[in-house]
């Protein structure tokens, strides 16, 4: 009975972060913001992010013909991921080694708080693994790395595998986040310190993915050659002599 109690305590407290009906009562400190100016810049990091991964999503409905938008989004979604990345492991840092503020403000929810680490792992593996086939070109990207159960494996498996864990996790966390980021960015007027500060770090992050967009496209051939010669879902010249099944979209 103490058992079920306690999972239906953590559910409930989950539900009224996630509906934003409860929140962390983050300390306001000068200049910087202190927890509340961490929580802005997190929360404007994350749904920028969102408006980002929603457009790369979308060109998965016709890789084929996108794969210049695709791969443009891909490398523009990494420096916002770093940023929130470490504007959320400045906050545990500064919680775990006793700063003050951040153990006034407390915790988010366990739940959430196991959540985290996974959803950095599948970002990080995500957009890891498709600047990686970036880099490779078409055919580094699928040659074999090594093989599992008689299954050939080549980075763009990876990157496909990455994408179902990142899907999982962070749909999820969007479930888990995305009203009380609404709240604390478009749904509020309360005017906390370091607001030009962040944008001032969001600005830069935009600049810098606008940088990384500019130099996939100025690539030559490479994964978008698949624009014009149809080869991103089919097969490679030569496997079907090697008995390698086609990669699946």
């Amino acid at each position: 009975m103490a058992g079920r109690s306690r999972l239906a305590d953590v559910g409930a407290e989950v539900l009224a972060a996630a509906l934003a009906r409860s929140h962390r009562a983050d300390p306001v400190a000068p200049r910087s913001g202190g927890p509340a100016g961490n929580a802005r810049l997190t929360a404007w990091t994350g749904l920028v992010l969102l408006v980002l991964f929603l457009a790369e999503l979308v060109t998965l409905v016709d890789v084929r013909g996108l794969i210049s938008w695709h791969l443009a989004l891909g490398v523009v979604l990494v420096p916002p991921a770093l940023l929130k990345t470490a504007s959320t492991g400045w906050r545990v840092v500064q919680y775990y080694s006793g700063g003050a503020p951040y153990r006034q403000a407390g915790p988010p929810p366990l739940v959430l708080r196991l959540l985290g680490p996974l959803v950095v792992a599948g970002t990080t593996a995500l957009l890891g693994t498709g600047v990686a086939l970036v880099l490779l070109g078409e055919a580094t990207g699928r040659r074999a790395l090594f093989s599992v159960l008689g299954q050939r494996v080549d980075a763009l498996t990876l990157h496909q595998a990455a994408f179902v864990m990142w899907s999982a996790v962070t749909g999820l966390h969007v479930l888990g986040r995305l009203l009380p980021a609404w709240q604390l960015t478009l749904a509020t007027r309360r005017e906390v310190p370091g607001r030009r500060g962040r944008a001032v770090a969001l600005l830069v992050v935009l600049v810098l993915s606008g940088a990384c967009a500019d130099w996939v496209l100025a690539q030559p051939g490479g994964w978008r050659s698949v624009q014009h010669h149809g080869s991103f879902h089919g097969r490679q010249p030569g496997t079907e002599e090697q008995g390698r099944p086609p990669v699946p979209g």
